[in-house]
């Protein structure tokens, strides 16, 4: 599997956080506007990811729930029958939820900046250093804390969970209100 080490923080300035990204970045930025269907599986997180009407990939993680710089085991695999493959899977595993995003894409050497807006949650930023085969996690870690230091990210606006997680936290909260 492929892995990376990542974080991902709350953004209450974006308009700010973009001009640190684009000073920061050596290429970039690439806008995607997506829209990840999350399937019920026993291990893992599993999404169909669209781009379009009919392009996509599917995308198989793992990660810890946790603050800070985390390794994400994942593999991917695209598909250019998105809307069939989102009617079988739907049926054969069932649906968790559904996370639509605009993403800006900045490239920082190997990294990866996210700058997102999700519907429903807000902006984030993410980093996602991709590691190769043999690396250690702690190359990447020291990787993710420096760009954490140009992109000026408090530690106390990181976030362990993944977007539909936050999705259904919030929509569990409007439920009880």
């Amino acid at each position: 599997m492929a892995r990376n080490v990542e974080i991902k923080a709350r953004v209450d300035d974006m308009e700010r956080t973009r001009r640190l990204a684009a000073n920061a970045a050596d290429r970039g930025p690439e806008t995607i506007t997506q829209r990840d269907t999350f399937f019920e599986v026993e291990v893992g997180r599993l999404k169909l990811r669209e781009f379009s009407d009919s392009e996509g990939e599917l995308i198989y993680y793992r990660r810890p729930d946790s603050v800070g710089p985390k390794e994400s085991q994942y593999e991917r695999t695209p598909v250019s029958n998105a809307p069939a493959l989102l009617d079988l899977f739907s049926k054969r595993l069932g649906v968790l939820g559904c996370v639509r995003k605009r993403r800006l894409v900045y490239w920082v050497e190997r990294t990866r900046i996210h700058l997102d807006g999700v519907e429903g949650l807000g902006n984030f930023l993410e980093l996602e250093v991709v590691l190769n085969e043999q690396e250690p996690y702690e190359a990447a870690v020291r990787e993710v804390e420096m760009l954490m230091d140009r992109l000026e990210i408090e530690t106390a606006t990181l976030v362990s969970d993944a977007y539909i997680d936050l999705l259904h936290r919030r929509q569990k909260t409007l439920d009880i209100s």
